[in-house]
C-alpha cells in the first residue's frame, strides 16, 4: 500500500515516484477508503482486464467510507463492466482508420494527433481507449523523426495534439525534445497537450515543467481533464497556478458520467471552480461507446436536458460545449 504523504505539492518523493506507487489493488484502495470490500460490487476480472491504476493524491481527494464517493467511481473496478451492452465497442471513435503510422493520428482537417505513450498515471474506468493497442500504435523515439518529417511535409496541419495515455508521463526531456522539433515546422501555429495529471497527480506541475511550455516559441493549449469539483484540491490549484503563464491557454474537458457527474447542481459547481482557477469550460463529451463503459452511460435526451438547466445558470463562457465523436465524422459534433 502506497505510503501517506503531507498534504502539500513539496512532497519528499517526486512525482515518478509517486506513480510508481499508486494504488493497483482493489483491497488497498479500499482499506485506505475505510470500505469493507465485501460490500461493494467490485471486480477483479474486470480489474485484470483492464489494470486498476489510483494515485494516491486522487485517492486523498476521495471521502472515506463513501461507496458512492464520485472519485472513486471514476477508478474502482466493478461487475458492470462485465456485461456486454450492445453498440459498445473496442474503437468507438475510429481511432484505428485514423492512424498514417505508428503514433500518428490524422482524424480531423488542420490537426495531427500524436500518440506519444500508452501509459497513464490513472485508469479511469470510461477510458475510451482502454482497448486500443498502443504496444503497436505509440510513437517510439525511433519513430519521432519520420513523424516530424511527415509533419513537416503536410502544410495542411496548424495544430499539433500530444495525447496518449498521458503526454505528461514522458520526461522533461523527451517533451522538450519534441516541443522543439515541432517548434521548427513554419506552418505549426499551436501545440496542444491533453492531460490528465495536473488533476491526479499535480505534483508533475514542477516549475521546470512550467518554463518548458512557457518559454515554447509556439502557443500551448493545455487542456485538462476534471469531471467533478472534488478532484480541484488544494494541491492541484498550486499547481494550476504554476502552470498560468501568457503563452499557455487552459480548458478543460469532462465526460458525462451517470452516477458522478449528471446532475446540474454539479456541472456548475464544477464549471465556476475551473474558472476560478484560470481554467474554461470546455467540451462536456457524451460517453465514448467503449466496451466495459455502458454502465456510465447517459442518454442524448438527458445529456441535453442537463446542458439546458446549466445555461439558465451559468454564462455562456461557463457552459461547456456538449459534444460526441463519431467515427468517420469530420468533426466532433456539437449536440448542444
Amino acid at each position: 500500500m502506497p505510503r501517506r504523504h503531507p498534504d502539500s505539492l513539496h512532497f519528499t518523493l517526486n512525482w515518478q515516484q509517486q506513480l510508481s506507487e499508486a494504488f493497483t489493488k482493489i483491497e488497498d484502495l479500499c482499506a485506505y477508503l475505510e470500505l469493507a470490500i465485501e460490500n461493494l460490487p467490485t471486480s477483479s476480472i474486470a480489474a485484470k482486464q483492464f489494470q486498476m491504476r489510483v494515485p494516491l493524491s486522487f485517492a486523498e481527494a476521495m471521502e472515506k467510507g463513501n461507496p458512492d464517493d464520485p472519485l472513486l467511481r471514476q477508478v474502482l473496478p466493478v461487475n458492470d463492466e462485465l456485461v456486454e451492452v450492445s453498440g459498445f465497442i473496442a474503437d468507438p471513435v475510429g481511432d484505428l482508420n485514423s492512424v498514417v503510422m505508428p503514433g500518428l493520428l490524422h482524424k480531423y482537417h488542420g490537426r495531427a494527433l500524436l500518440i506519444n505513450t500508452g501509459a497513464c498515471a490513472i485508469n479511469c474506468r470510461y477510458c475510451f481507449r482502454r482497448n486500443f493497442p498502443y504496444q503497436d500504435m505509440q510513437l517510439s523515439k525511433q519513430q519521432e523523426s519520420q513523424v516530424i518529417e511527415h509533419i513537416q511535409q503536410d502544410s495542411t496541419l496548424s495544430e499539433i495534439i500530444l495525447s496518449g495515455g498521458d503526454p505528461l508521463l514522458l520526461n522533461d526531456a523527451r517533451l522538450a525534445q519534441l516541443i522543439r522539433h515541432l517548434e521548427t515546422i513554419n506552418h505549426i501555429k499551436r501545440i496542444r497537450i491533453h492531460t490528465r495529471l495536473p488533476i491526479v497527480l499535480p505534483a508533475r506541475i514542477t516549475k521546470a515543467f512550467a518554463d518548458l511550455l512557457a518559454d515554447s516559441k509556439k502557443k500551448i493549449i493545455l487542456v485538462v481533464h476534471c469531471n467533478h469539483a472534488n478532484e480541484l484540491t488544494e494541491n492541484v490549484e498550486m499547481a494550476i497556478r504554476r502552470i498560468r503563464h501568457p503563452n499557455i491557454t487552459l480548458l478543460n474537458q469532462s465526460v458525462l458520467l451517470k452516477g458522478i457527474n449528471d446532475q446540474a447542481d454539479v456541472l456548475c459547481t464544477l464549471s465556476e471552480k475551473l474558472f476560478d482557477n484560470g481554467i474554461l469550460p470546455y467540451y462536456l463529451h457524451i460517453l465514448d461507446k467503449a466496451i466495459g463503459t455502458g454502465h456510465f452511460a447517459v442518454s442524448d435526451n438527458d445529456a441535453k436536458g442537463l446542458i439546458e438547466q446549466v445555461q439558465h445558470r451559468l454564462p455562456g463562457y461557463l457552459v461547456p460545449k456538449l459534444v460526441k465523436e463519431i467515427a468517420g465524422a469530420e468533426s466532433k459534433q456539437i449536440v448542444l
